[in-house]
């Protein structure tokens, strides 16, 4: 493994470059195979869930999901940066929330959310996790903000909701982003 002080030549940047550009791109065309293409072992960490889509059938699934949630989902990028084993990219993720989000109901909402993705690479060049940092509750605010609330229809739309995120909200994180461990920061 090279130093976590030296970043790869330009060419190797270039082509991590490209290929998130490429992923991006066929996520919000909808074009899974081509997507998941971008790696060779399909990995998701959703760390604001504290959850993990291993596997092509399990990305296909959260895909799914988030897609039947918000059809139009797409971004706005902001930034790409280079680490020794990352391109990290600044996004806003915009969907309006027309189907359910697991036990939420659709609200018929917007957001607007800005997110930080960490597109880590191994040794090989071989993209091998997409990680995802993202405040929740930013999401939540801004699907609820258009609900009526002085009407009953509104009310019984925010208490399902309430209910939704309730139940969601007990399971247990993912072993492998609950237990970590510190870096070794000692050596070249």
């Amino acid at each position: 493994m090279s130093s976590r002080f030296v970043l790869p030549a330009e060419d190797v940047l270039r082509a991590r470059e490209k290929l998130v550009l490429d992923h991006f791109r066929d996520e919000v065309a909808h074009d899974w195979d081509a997507t998941l293409s971008t790696f060779p072992h399909p990995h998701y960490e959703i760390i604001a869930q504290m959850l993990v889509h291993d596997g092509d059938s399990a990305v296909r699934q959260y895909y799914t999901d988030t897609r039947v949630a918000f059809p139009d989902q797409h971004h706005e990028l902001i930034s790409f940066r280079h680490s020794h084993d990352a391109v990290i990219v600044e996004f806003w993720l915009l969907g309006t929330h027309t189907g359910p989000l697991g036990a939420i109901p659709p609200t018929g909402g917007t957001h607007r959310t800005r997110m930080t993705a960490y597109f880590i690479f191994d040794e090989n060049e071989n993209l091998v996790t997409e990680r995802i940092y993202f405040d929740q509750l930013t999401v939540l605010k801004q699907l609820i903000s258009g609900i009526d609330k002085r009407k009953p229809s509104g009310l019984r739309t925010l208490l399902r909701v309430l209910k939704g995120m309730l139940a969601m909200s007990g399971r247990e994180p993912d072993p492998r982003l609950a237990e970590t461990t510190p870096p070794e920061l000692s050596g070249p």
